[in-house]
C-alpha cells in the first residue's frame, strides 16, 4: 500500500486476482480502498467511509446530529471530558472541513496525517466503549471478560486492538450507520454477506479478509 494509512482507490480486479473465486464480488464492486493493517483498520475504515459517504448523502444531517450526541454518550458512561474533548474536536473539525470541500482530497490528506487520523480512531474507540457500557444489559452477554468495563478498557479503548463483532454493532448503532461486510473467511471459499445492524440499508461496504477490513465501492448503477 503506497499511502501510510489509507490508499487511493484501486480497481478491485487488480487487488483480488483470482477471478474464478471472487467473480460475484467483481460483479457488485468496482473498486477497493486499502487500509493499513495496524489493528485499527476497522475504525479507520469506518471513519473515512462515513465522512466520504455522507458528504453526498441525504443522511448527512442525521449523521452530523449523531456525531454531536457523542459527548453526552461518553459522559453518561463515566468518561471525563478532558479525556475526549480534544479527540472529539478533531473529529468535528475533520467533518466540517469535509463538508466545506467539493472533493475528497482534504479527507484523504487528513487521514494520512498520523496525529489527525489516530485521534479520529481513538475517539471512535471511546465512543464505542461508551455505547457498550451504556447498553450493558444487551452487550454483556456477548463479551468474554471479567466484566464489560474490563473488556472495554482492555479491548476497545486501547489502540491497535483488533475489532470484534460486538464493537462493530455498537459503533454502527451509536452513529446510525448501516454497514455491509463481505467476508472471505468461509472455509469453502464462498463469500458471506453480513449487514449491521440487521435490516438496515448500508451506506458503507467493507471487505473482511484475514481479520482485516478494506473499503469496497459498488459498481455504478446504470
Amino acid at each position: 500500500m503506497d499511502e501510510k494509512y489509507i490508499s487511493k482507490t484501486q480497481e478491485i480486479s487488480t487487488v483480488l486476482l483470482d477471478e474464478s473465486k471472487y467473480q460475484n464480488l467483481f460483479k457488485e464492486y468496482a473498486s477497493i480502498r486499502r487500509i493499513r493493517g495496524d489493528g485499527n483498520c476497522f475504525y479507520r475504515a469506518f471513519a473515512f467511509g462515513c465522512l466520504e459517504a455522507v458528504k453526498s448523502s441525504s443522511g448527512a444531517q442525521k449523521f452530523r446530529e449523531a456525531v454531536m450526541r457523542g459527548p453526552a454518550e461518553l459522559l453518561s458512561a463515566g468518561f471525563d471530558e478532558s479525556a475526549f474533548k480534544h479527540l472529539f474536536d478533531t473529529f468535528v473539525n475533520v467533518l466540517e472541513r469535509c463538508e466545506a470541500e467539493d472533493n475528497h482530497s482534504t479527507l484523504f490528506e487528513l487521514f494520512n496525517e498520523q496525529s489527525t487520523s489516530d485521534s479520529v480512531v481513538q475517539y471512535l474507540r471511546y465512543l464505542t466503549s461508551a455505547y457498550l457500557q451504556n447498553h450493558s444489559d444487551f452487550f454483556q452477554q456477548f463479551v468474554e471478560a471479567p466484566s464489560l468495563k474490563v473488556y472495554c478498557t482492555q479491548e476497545v479503548e486501547t489502540m491497535a486492538m483488533e475489532c470484534d463483532h460486538v464493537e462493530i454493532v455498537a459503533l454502527s448503532e451509536a452513529l446510525g450507520v448501516g454497514i455491509r461486510i463481505v467476508s472471505m473467511e468461509g472455509c469453502n471459499g464462498d463469500l458471506n454477506h453480513i449487514t449491521i445492524p440487521t435490516g438496515t440499508e448500508p451506506i458503507l461496504h467493507f471487505l473482511y479478509k484475514h481479520s482485516h477490513y478494506d473499503i469496497l465501492y459498488q459498481v455504478a448503477q446504470s
